[in-house]
């Protein structure tokens, strides 16, 4: 017969809202009046009403300043130049590659704004146009930056680093692009023996730590070797970690997963996402932050 799990009630703690140091942030819902103020600039999420600068979406009131602007707490992911984003190929093209990228328009990765296998530096010929196929196709997972954003909206990426390319083995989460937290860089080797790249767009990949870079490949060779179970539960326990912070609206960034992942360890990977464990762990981990903090 198979296990059954069961849980009684208990009367969980109350857990107030954890305040940013330097004040609670300024929310305002559709309507609401941000100012009355006519030295300031209208920016995104914002409209002018009688002379009054009102909010159009729900959100965080911004100030940098004289332009305010209003940050939505949920929405599709609006590219900017320079994020780093993991996209999924949806359609190969000539001479480009659509790709999802957790936006309101599917991104495009150009021929020529990638890197050759090997790293060649050449003008692409109509080889390469034929051969598009054997190195991105549908399904295909990869990593990029945001080249430049069209005035639709869409994004146009490269892969000209040898950092960005195709992703091999490892757990996909997708999350709410407001809650990943924008760093100098995204891609982390944790200590626990497991990396992350953390998409600004709102899709993270999680990863076995490679033992050696692959430099020759240009991005293009993806390791199929077994991975081994300590690593796959190094990969469970991040991903639990990750939906855990997600669920108790905690910002992503590698230490915030870091101290999620040293809270869990004395729990079972498949006991994180039960209620009372998550809202434990994340507990600890915001103390945790707090007290870095101060």
């Amino acid at each position: 017969m198979a296990a059954v799990s069961m849980r009684l009630p208990v009367i969980r703690k109350a857990v107030g809202p954890s305040r940013p140091r330097g004040g609670e942030k300024h929310l305002v819902v559709p309507g609401d009046t941000i100012t009355t103020d006519t030295g300031y600039m209208r920016g995104h999420g914002t409209y002018v009403d009688e002379e009054k600068l009102v909010a159009s979406v729900a959100g965080a009131v911004e100030r940098v300043n004289k332009l305010v602007c209003v940050t939505p707490l949920q929405s599709r992911y609006n590219g900017e130049v320079g994020d780093i984003v993991v996209g999924r190929i949806t359609e190969v093209q000539q001479k480009r590659w659509k790709v999802e990228t957790n936006s309101r328009l599917d991104s495009v990765l150009l021929l020529s704004s990638m890197n050759l296998p090997g790293g060649e530096l050449r003008r692409r010929s109509a080889e390469d146009e034929l051969a598009m196929r054997d190195y991105l196709q549908e399904g295909d997972l990869i990593s990029a930056e945001v080249q430049s954003v069209f005035s639709d909206g869409a994004v146009s990426l490269h892969t000209r680093s040898l950092k960005y390319g195709k992703l091999g083995q490892g757990v996909l989460v997708q999350v709410s692009p407001s809650l990943v937290k924008r760093q100098k860089t995204h891609f982390h080797d944790l200590p626990c023996g497991a990396s992350v790249i953390l998409g600004n767009n709102g899709f993270i990949w999680i990863y076995p730590t490679p033992e050696q870079k692959d430099e020759e490949a240009g991005g293009f060779t993806t390791n199929l070797e077994p991975v081994p179970l300590s690593d796959r539960e190094v990969i469970s326990r991040l991903r639990n970690c990750i939906v855990a912070l997600v669920t108790q609206k905690l910002m992503l960034f590698d230490t915030s997963i870091l101290y999620c992942y040293e809270a869990s360890l004395p729990h079972q990977i498949k006991d994180i996402l039960k209620p009372e464990v998550m809202e434990e762990i994340v507990l600890e981990t915001r103390q945790k932050l707090l007290d870095l903090e101060g």
